[in-house]
């Protein structure tokens, strides 16, 4: 069996930038095993496997999604359905101007707005946690606050502060929680972020879109406006432009190829 692979990078206008994303485009679901070894021998931080369900018949196409990592199915992942609607557009042959992956998070709605790929994720805005000294010694710096949601986002002072951390990947990984953020206010952008996820076989993931869930919430709240542009300061760098609408938070970004391939399996 041969089936089509392209890797995507995510966030980012430049190749080798961003945060890479293997698709599959399918036309049946292969069995959740082949997904995830197929997911492991890609080793990126998520691969998406896509299978096309129908059209609406009023402008847009709907296709199922799931996400991989080299060890684990995950339930939402940004960078990843960024490249495959990207793909599915530019590749694929898809001409509807909105598609919508039905997902483990529910409908995520997909469109372009202009040079932007802007997805529609459900907004995650954190409760208020305690700084504690396990949290100081996982960053290896103490942040000024801390919130969950699914993840776990602490809040620092400085740029700098982020950018110079070497987390304990031992500690990071004792927490339950998929990510950590560590996230800070910005300078060309409304903030900084970072994103660690050992967790779940990532110690550090480039650029993270369902963070931004919880992150696009928080400083929209705090800089009190709508719209807010993010960097994840990773070593490869993302560009993020989110916009909180009620329970929803859009997260545009862009995308260039990297590689189109095949994978042959029995």
């Amino acid at each position: 069996m041969h089936l089509q692979f392209f890797q995507v990078d995510s966030f980012t206008r430049r190749v080798f930038h961003g945060n890479p994303a293997g698709v599959v485009h399918l036309e049946s679901w292969l069995p959740d095993e082949r997904m995830q070894q197929i997911a492991a021998e890609a080793n990126l931080s998520e691969t998406a496997f896509v299978v096309r369900t129908g059209g609406s018949g009023n402008g847009e196409v709907r296709y199922h999604i799931r996400w991989f990592t080299p060890s684990v199915e995950v339930e939402l992942c940004g960078h990843a359905t960024l490249a495959a609607a990207h793909i599915l557009w530019h590749h694929v042959g898809e001409r509807a101007p909105r598609i919508v992956f039905d997902s483990k998070s529910g409908p995520l709605p997909v469109q372009r707005e202009g040079d932007l790929t802007v997805l529609d994720f459900p907004s995650r805005p954190g409760e208020p946690i305690p700084v504690t000294d396990e949290l100081a010694a996982a960053f290896g710096r103490r942040p000024t606050e801390a919130f969950k949601s699914r993840d776990i986002m602490a809040v620092f002072e400085a740029k700098r502060e982020v950018h110079e951390m070497l987390p304990d990947m031992s500690r990071v990984a004792a927490f339950d929680a998929t990510c950590l953020i560590a996230t800070a206010p910005g300078a060309g952008h409304d903030f900084v972020s970072r994103v660690f996820a050992p967790r779940v076989g990532i110690p550090e993931d480039p650029v993270t879109g369902s963070a931004h869930c919880t992150l696009a919430p928080y400083w929209a709240k705090r800089l009190g406006k709508s719209k807010v542009t993010g960097h994840q300061v990773s070593r490869r760098g993302g560009e993020l432009f989110c916009e909180v609408a009620g329970d929803r938070v859009k997260i545009g970004g862009h995308c260039v190829m990297y590689l189109e391939g095949r994978i042959c399996v029995s």
